[in-house]
């Protein structure tokens, strides 16, 4: 089934259009972003159930952004009516002078205006709103209580869900777009417990589409029992340098540590990004390509972005050379580059920045087994829990709950928990010598922008194999 269409967008984009009719009257580009999201988030644990409307998944109103005399302003609303279009107008025309007063201008050219319509929705199996929260409370229940059934060594299960529908509307003199979309996630967490010692391992997964995510979840909770209890026998891992193979979720955090975050192009405009000086440069193996943007369909999918910049798939990095970065459209205007279509908005209310979207690493052709086989002494890293970047001086911190140690070519058995990998993005990046040929996604986490500004992503790629610190 499709998702539907906005009823507050469909019944005032008469409106919409004559605001933008009115605005392009005066100035060079007028463009409008109407937003319309819903959200729900569940979760069922040992402390209780909880049900709750999302506020960052529940928003609805529009931007309007005009250009003039190379400078640019926004202005955001959630209520429109006719007599309300004309105070819209004014209150614009107010700023705009007050920018010219302050000599804000000439920093751009105007932006290009593509002649593109279209009206397209995405496909979901299971609606969660027709599915009700009843069933989707049963449905987490049955997992929350099913983990203590696996192992007596459990003694906590939290199940959660969340969900977030979508409609977008963008508007300009030669564009008219809507779209529709709804994604889903969802997260186990099981907690065991020996003496005093508490450990935890989480699995989650997410779709483009609606509660047909719940399946995976219940597919998924004998293993996460499995690697709970297991890290109750888990050490501390001896400092060093070691060969590791990384699974999808891990080459994930790599990928939006080490790379997506450096190449953001707004952090080019502000000289806060290495990678600025290294366009055109080997920057990782030959192996290594890495994607931005709509090659897959995961959580951060769209046909537009928040500035009616229509979605691509950006290949960032081509067999070790970085080729490009990503970016929004002020931030291509100022860099004289085409925006890439990652201008994304917390919600209408906020500024659009240069933000990822679906980022990965592409398949290789290797085999898991033979990547395993090729250690002499190492581990397999999984189960990532953090990581931090520093795009100005390519270092990263990242951590995950395991290490499962290889030796000779196959697992011993024994995992060290906690670790925290550390180092130099192109070393670690260069030392990538084999890359499998599957590979997986997974858009459950959220991004901020310093720490603000929080927009839903996905990360992920192949299994692959690369000389890592430990630490």
């Amino acid at each position: 089934m499709k998702v539907k269409e906005s009823n507050f967008i469909k019944e005032n984009k008469p409106l919409f259009k004559a605001l933008i009719g009115k605005l392009l009257e005066k100035y060079e580009y007028a463009s409008l972003f109407a937003e319309d999201s819903y959200g729900k988030t569940y979760s069922v644990s040992k402390l209780g159930t909880n049900i709750q409307e999302s506020d960052l998944n529940t928003h609805r109103g529009f931007v309007i952004k005009v250009y003039d005399k190379g400078t640019f302003l926004e202005y955001s609303d959630n209520a429109i009516d006719e007599k309300r279009i004309d105070y819209i107008v004014k209150t614009i025309d107010e700023r705009i002078t007050h920018l010219y007063e302050k000599g804000e201008f000439n920093k751009y050219k105007a932006p290009e205006d593509e002649t593109v319509s279209f009206d397209k929705s995405a496909d979901m199996k299971i609606d969660p709103e027709e599915m009700g929260d009843a069933s989707i409370v049963e449905y987490l229940t049955k997992i929350n209580k099913g983990a203590a059934k696996l192992d007596e060594r459990v003694i906590n299960c939290t199940a959660m869900t969340a969900y977030k529908r979508m409609s977008h509307l963008f508007l300009s003199k030669n564009k008219d777009m809507t779209q529709n979309f709804m994604w889903t996630q969802a997260t186990v967490a099981v907690y065991t417990k020996r003496d005093e010692e508490v450990k935890r391992y989480m699995k989650s997964a997410s779709v483009l589409g609606g509660m047909e995510v719940l399946n995976i979840l219940e597919e998924a909770l004998p293993e996460v029992v499995k690697c709970a209890v297991e890290l109750l026998d888990s050490e501390q891992i001896e400092p060093g340098e070691y060969d590791c193979i990384c699974t999808p979720e891990t080459t994930g955090m790599i990928v939006h540590e080490a790379f997506g975050h450096g190449v953001e192009m707004d952090m080019f405009v502000k000289d806060r990004a290495e990678a600025k000086n290294t366009i055109g440069e080997m920057v990782a193996s030959e192996l290594v390509t890495m994607h931005d943007g709509n090659g897959i369909d995961q959580t951060a999918t769209f046909f537009f972005d928040d500035e009616g910049t229509l979605a691509s798939d950006t290949i960032i990095i081509d067999h070790g050379k970085l080729v490009t970065g990503m970016c929004d459209l002020q931030s291509g205007l100022a860099l004289n580059v085409k925006p890439t279509g990652n201008g994304r908005r917390e919600s209408y209310e906020r500024k659009a920045y240069t933000r990822m979207t679906n980022t990965y690493f592409e398949k290789g052709t290797d085999k898991l087994e033979d990547m395993i086989a090729s250690i002499d002494y190492g581990f397999m890293l999984e189960n990532p829990m953090s990581g931090m970047e520093d795009p100005k001086n390519w270092g990263i911190q990242m951590m995950v709950n395991v290490a499962r140690e290889i030796k000779d070519g196959k697992f011993t058995g024994k995992i060290f928990s906690p670790i925290v990998m550390t180092g130099y993005v192109p070393t670690l990046l260069k030392s990538i010598s084999m890359v499998s040929d599957e590979a997986h996604y997974n858009g459950s986490g959220y991004c901020g922008k310093g720490y603000k500004e929080w927009v839903k992503v996905s990360d992920g790629g192949a299994y692959i194999k690369a000389r890592i610190r430990l630490g």
